[in-house]
């Protein structure tokens, strides 16, 4: 019995989420059907995170037991004609038996991306945040770092409790700007000009936070990102940040961000 390992990258938009649901279609039973018309299994499909409606994915990690001698790069090519263009399987390898794609993760990278333009981009709408009006990057920086560590993060999360334990530890995060991709960009439109590298920082249109943490809570990072908009807005500083994290009260941090700006980018294993 082989225990086969896929990387798959995916647009979340038009799926119910990672975990099959009564109401839509799934990203997980999307991916089953591809195997089982590949393979004539049916299988149980692990996961590294149970992404929700409209996130996306660039390095989802998932995992079956199979009996196929195919070789992994056929597996690859064979998944790929029975999934749709929004799913892309990125590599598959063997792994050792035991290995288990949620349990055996060590650590997850999420990020998170806003559209700061002062004109919406129509193209990038199921992607991004689009948010109006100045944000403090820099601020928003120096308060993010401020859950660094290991803390009790029930503020954070939805629908609490959903897990045996709210404490999870935070061992980075950063806010950064980025200028657009010019193959979008509309030389006739006022302010597309993208900035050089000098000016990146302080004037890219999009703002981005990264975050790595050895696990995260229902909701946790679209909290996060609802919460530090409000120190980019000057509404909030660090020291709030702080009293948010020691009330432990989800009602006293910011909104939930909208899902479409959320990517999970890497999950780490012990190997």
């Amino acid at each position: 019995m082989r225990n086969l390992r896929l990387c798959l990258a995916y647009d979340g938009t038009d799926y119910v989420g990672w975990q099959v649901q009564p109401n839509g279609v799934s990203v997980q039973a999307t991916v089953v059907e591809a195997i089982r018309k590949l393979t004539g299994e049916e299988v149980n499909l692990l996961v590294a995170g149970r992404t929700d409606s409209g996130v996306h994915a660039l390095g989802q990690v998932a995992n079956f037991q199979s009996t196929t001698n195919i070789p992994c790069d056929r597996i690859r090519r064979g998944l790929q004609n029975f999934l749709p263009a929004d799913i892309v399987v990125v590599h598959v390898d063997d792994v050792s038996p035991v290995f288990h794609a949620t349990y055996s993760a060590i650590r997850k990278r999420y990020r998170y991306v806003i559209d700061n333009r002062p004109v919406r981009d129509p193209f990038l709408g199921r992607y991004t945040w689009s948010l109006y009006g100045d944000l403090d990057a820099d601020a928003m920086q120096d308060a993010a770092q401020v859950l660094l560590g290991r803390h009790d993060f029930r503020c954070f999360e939805s629908h609490f409790p959903n897990k045996a334990t709210s404490v999870r530890t935070i061992e980075e995060i950063t806010i950064q700007r980025f200028p657009g991709w010019s193959v979008w960009n509309n030389p006739q439109t006022p302010g597309s000009t993208l900035p050089d590298e000098d000016e990146q920082q302080q004037s890219g249109e999009f703002l981005c936070m990264d975050i790595v943490a050895d696990g995260f809570l229902y909701n946790m990072v679209r909290a996060i990102m609802g919460t530090l908009e409000k120190v980019g807005r000057g509404k909030w500083t660090a020291d709030d940040l702080r009293t948010i994290v020691s009330n432990q009260n989800r009602s006293h941090a910011g909104q939930t961000a909208p899902p479409q700006g959320l990517y999970l980018v890497q999950v780490d294993y012990d190997e």
